[in-house]
């Protein structure tokens, strides 16, 4: 019977470990992608800013806009 409550202890102790492991890469994953978001925020709100700041000239429309010379 001892032997029994030992052997579910120790299965106890080793799920418990594994548990631990996991959330701790899963943390730095969360981590990880959390600085990338950052890093793309920042990223994306100096692209607004750039593009707010630079005047649009004259005929400059977007390429989606002209057709191709064989059209």
């Amino acid at each position: 019977m001892n032997d029994a409550v030992d052997n579910r202890l120790t299965e106890l102790e080793i799920k418990a470990s594994y548990s631990e492991d996991l959330l701790d890469r899963l943390n730095e994953v969360v981590v990880r992608q959390q600085a990338q978001i950052d890093a793309l925020q920042r990223a994306l709100f100096e692209l607004r800013a750039q593009a707010l700041a630079t005047p649009e000239q004259p005929g400059s429309g977007s390429l989606r806009d002209e057709l191709p010379p064989h059209y």
